[in-house]
């Protein structure tokens, strides 16, 4: 039976609904037979293998494990859920803290276990931070991780097509970019409503306030979900965040932005969305082109962040940006 590849993969937070509900999805999309799961909550685990077993997969080979060195020693792939969960009343950023110190163990563990790995997708919130603070302990190329970023453009094709009383499917190229949380940059230039460009329907059959107000819900979606489900969203990340470790892996593109690692003539030390390709090389980015008001809100996201990264600094858990080369030389 074909898979995408028979390379290991291994999903760690696997007992949580984010993480069992991606292990299922790759099982679905038989991304490889060769699935580890890994969670420290022994019992919950136990009981998720036992529901992906009682699926009947065909051709699987799905192990688990509690013991992080287990799960990801000879990993080729690595997708993690692995951070304390949103709830009502939270921000991303309230997690930063706690979910920044898991993150530096996970790239500890990462850089011990499999410094072999060929794409690592991180999606515990803030996502950005999190990535980023994997990517520097993990020792690993700026293109071999990436983060949770799609969710976004993917809330704001919802939300448009709603508006608009139209399919999902005629909504193209919606994009937001910059970080992945409340000062997020909602694009309406990339756009396209029924084959029209929504910055050309803006103002016209589209009202600017309107506009602004679902700005405003895409911004707050996972908020939304929180409101109305009473915990934050498990499928739409688990799904999204398989279908990136999937491009990495050879299979379909992926055509959402994604969290990269970007230093450039403008934005440096620091990872949040762009417009990027996901493929067997990993990650790639090029530069963002909107109009001068979305190109300020973007400049606004990366100062958030840059703010974020600076907590995590004043904390102790990551070096100073200085420093950074001495713990991961590809960070020059």
């Amino acid at each position: 039976m074909d898979f995408v590849t028979n390379e290991k993969l291994t999903i760690v937070g696997a007992a949580g609904m984010i993480g069992s509900n991606m292990a299922q999805t790759a099982l679905m999309m038989r991304l490889t037979p060769n699935i580890c799961l890994y969670d420290p909550f022994a019992p919950a685990l136990e009981g998720v293998v036992e529901e992906l077993r009682h699926c009947a997969f065909e051709g699987v080979n799905l192990t688990w494990t509690s013991e992080i060195g287990d799960a990801l020693t000879g990993a080729s792939y690595v997708v993690s859920s692995g951070g304390a969960a949103r709830k009502a009343g939270m921000t991303r950023e309230d997690l930063l803290k706690g979910n920044a110190e898991i993150a530096a163990q996970l790239g500890k563990d990462i850089r011990t276990y499999c410094p072999d790995v060929k794409h690592v997708v991180v999606i515990f919130n803030p996502a950005d931070i999190t990535g980023l603070v994997t990517l520097i302990y993990g020792g690993l190329h700026p293109s071999q991780v990436s983060t949770l970023a799609a969710l976004d453009s993917t809330r704001l094709r919802s939300e448009l097509a709603q508006y608009f009383r139209i399919s999902p499917d005629e909504i193209r190229n919606c994009r937001t970019y910059g970080g992945h949380g409340e000062q997020m940059a909602v694009f309406a230039s990339t756009t396209l409503v029924a084959g029209r460009p929504l910055s050309e329907l803006i103002g016209k059959e589209m009202p600017e306030a309107d506009w602004h107000e679902l700005q405003q819900r895409v911004i707050q979606g996972g908020k939304h979900i929180i409101d109305l489900r009473g915990r934050s969203s498990f499928q739409s990340p688990a799904y999204l965040s398989i279908c990136m470790i999937a491009a990495a892996m050879g299979g379909k593109p992926f055509t959402y932005p994604a969290g990269v690692y970007v230093h450039n003539d403008e934005f440096q030390h620091i990872l949040m969305a762009m417009e990027t390709s996901i493929g067997t090389k990993g990650v790639e980015y090029k530069n963002v082109q909107g109009t001068p008001e979305e190109h300020a809100a973007l400049t606004e996201s990366y100062k958030h962040l840059c703010k974020l990264r600076d907590e995590v600094i004043s904390m102790g858990i990551i070096p100073p940006v200085s420093e950074w080369h001495k713990v991961n030389p590809h960070l020059k």
